[in-house]
């Protein structure tokens, strides 16, 4: 089995540096790691050429965004089996081996490859020592597919198609090719072993504009999600039902907990050092606009019709 660890990346040097190091710290040696470009700005490409990271393969293009930079990466690729992570992950040494005896173990257990390994994802803001850090309740993911840490041998990848290039904006290109590969009968294989660190600034309430933006374009790409597959699941990972409506529009009071009203507690939590729990709090109106944002897209696709 030889991996082919694609990494998509866009201007962020300093924590690709480290993603890239503890790739090349890995107990298995069959791999290689293609690195995609995605029209950086900060000198990736030209720093990323005068290091010697031995695995690494670089291919670049303009910014057209992590789709198809990772579709990029599998043509590219050399290895039957892909990884995908994303640039601000940092990982163990016993990653890829985990993987690897689960996609084996998965293999003699259903008698085919019909399967893909999904390993664990911790969030951090440690930057210094991301690895530190211990699994929380809110690292806990219900996803099929996601790109964060997933394994998956490259020719079901091509035979469901790819990541679809209609996503323009943030969110829900990842899960939608999961329903294509969830169709062809692909089997989730959990491997908590595989450890992954996603590191990303502590939160602040200047990130809150960005986060709002976010939220709303991931309203929007939601909308075409549901028009490829217009079903009930699909329905309720957008957020696109009377239940998240009711639930966010009760627990936000209708818009009435917003960035402003609640800036006071986020930011009182921010001082006694608890950033996690103020972006939890965040999260109360980020979902209501995301609610917000799916339903006036998909009231805007259908006058559209």
């Amino acid at each position: 089995m030889f991996f082919s660890v694609v990494i998509p990346t866009y201007n962020r040097k300093p924590i690709l540096e480290k993603c890239l190091r503890a790739m090349e710290d890995q107990q298995y040696s069959d791999y290689e790691i293609v690195v995609v470009d995605d029209g950086s700005t900060d000198g990736t490409v030209d720093w990323l050429k005068s290091e010697n990271f031995p695995h690494v393969r670089l291919f670049c293009q303009d910014h057209l965004g992590a789709a198809a930079a990772r579709n990029l990466g599998v043509e590219e690729a050399k290895g039957d089996t892909i990884v995908f992570i994303d640039s601000d992950l940092v990982v163990t040494p016993v990653f890829l081996q985990s993987h690897a005896e689960s996609l084996k173990q998965g293999q003699q257990e259903l008698g085919n490859d019909k399967l893909f390994t999904y390993g664990r994802v911790i969030n951090t803001a440690n930057f210094d020592d991301p690895t530190s850090e211990p699994y929380k309740i809110t690292d806990f993911s219900a996803a099929y597919f996601a790109t964060g840490n997933v394994a998956i041998a490259r020719h079901w990848l091509l035979k469901a198609g790819l990541f679809d290039l209609g996503f323009k904006q943030y969110g829900w290109e990842d899960l939608e090719l999961g329903v294509r590969l969830k169709n062809l009968g692909l089997k989730l294989i959990k491997c908590p072993d595989a450890v992954g660190y996603h590191w990303h600034p502590a939160f602040t309430l200047d990130q809150i504009p960005s986060m709002i933006d976010k939220e709303y374009q991931r309203g929007r790409m939601g909308v075409v999600f549901y028009q490829k597959h217009p079903t009930w699941d699909v329905k309720m990972m957008i957020q696109m039902t009377w239940i998240h409506r009711v639930l966010w529009g009760a627990l936000s009071i209708g818009g009435a907990l917003n960035e402003r009203t609640l800036a006071p507690v986020m930011r009182s939590l921010i001082r006694q050092g608890k950033p996690q729990l103020a972006e939890q709090v965040a999260r109360i109106f980020l979902n209501w606009y995301n609610v917000k944002g799916v339903y006036a897209a998909y009231e805007e696709a259908q006058r559209h019709q």
